[in-house]
């Protein structure tokens, strides 16, 4: 419980009043029990699962507050839990290290570790594993890596040196296929740029550009962090915690997919989340598909950054 105190002190130290945040901000629906449950049940679930990916919108107060709840929930029954970002790219891994053990000072972790613009949204669950002693997974393919995948494909990717193949999906990765790829060619809100909430997308193909290929590998490189993680020692035991926008989980495609490649045998809980006006009655039939458990928030809190 003093786990969670804590944490709920980082969220009320936070730039957006999340200390006024309760329940009466968010539902959250069980597929599986077809009805609403409070945020424990899916603490509690995790026990089923190996991965549990929450698929957040990267400006919405709520979304924030509840992953940074949860997180703590987590921690407070399986110790051995460990934080996986799509928000930290995998070259960088070794700031966090040094971050995470009071080597260097945050100032110089937030520049060097190429921290996205509302850092802040995400700080205080970075703060609370340094507090605890948890890891921090730096998941995702920097942005220059995907952008290049886009422009010139896979086999240019080859010739990179080693050491810059160390920071991303082996190669060949898989290419999106089937209903995601529909899905992503559809996509409105997603660029390959450092920070996908805000950058507006290029439709796959135009300029030459193969969003496809891109974001592929950005969903592969997170599946493949993962994985590799928890091939590691004591880290096979660990449940992991992965956070990323939820276009990267939502239905089970991308990411949730991708890591089926590295390790079929990984149990995955997909959370979704997003607002709706009809908040606090829900149609919850428009949401099934997307997760074992759906979170819609309050439209009417207001968002941490502007789109």
């Amino acid at each position: 419980m003093k786990r969670i105190l804590f944490s709920l002190a980082l969220l009320a130290s936070s730039v957006c009043s999340w200390a006024q945040l309760s329940e009466a901000n968010y539902r959250i629906y069980s597929v599986k029990l077809d009805k609403e449950v409070p945020l424990n049940v899916v603490a509690e679930d995790l026990i089923n699962y190996d991965v549990l990916f929450f698929g957040e919108e990267h400006n919405d107060s709520v979304t924030h507050y509840l992953e940074h709840t949860l997180f703590a929930l987590l921690f407070d029954k399986y110790p051995d839990v460990a934080l996986s970002m799509e928000m930290f790219e995998r070259d960088v891994q070794p700031v966090m290290n040094e971050y995470l053990l009071g080597f260097i000072k945050e100032k110089q972790f937030i520049k060097d570790a190429r921290a996205w613009s509302n850092y802040r949204d995400y700080r205080p669950m970075v703060e609370f594993a340094k507090a605890n002693g948890i890891d921090v997974i730096c998941a995702n393919a920097a942005g220059r890596y995907s952008n290049l995948a886009g422009r010139k494909g896979q086999e240019y990717l080859k010739k990179l040196p080693n050491a810059s193949k160390d920071n991303f999906a082996p190669l060949p990765y898989k290419v999106a296929t089937g209903k995601y790829l529909e899905k992503l060619t559809g996509v409105g809100e997603h660029s390959t740029g450092s920070d996908t909430a805000k950058a507006p997308a290029m439709p796959a193909g135009m300029g030459g550009f193969d969003l496809v290929t891109a974001q592929s590998l950005w969903d592969a490189t997170m599946a493949y962090s993962i994985a590799e993680y928890k091939k590691k020692g004591a880290n096979k035991s660990k449940k992991i915690m992965q956070v990323n926008g939820r276009f990267h989980s939502d239905e089970g495609f991308a990411v949730v997919e991708q890591l089926g490649e590295y390790n079929p045998k990984l149990k995955k809980m997909v959370v979704s989340t997003c607002s709706d006006e009809s908040f606090p009655k829900i149609d919850w039939s428009k949401y099934k598909k997307n997760g074992n458990y759906i979170i819609v928030t309050d439209p009417k809190v207001p968002r941490t950054y502007d789109n």
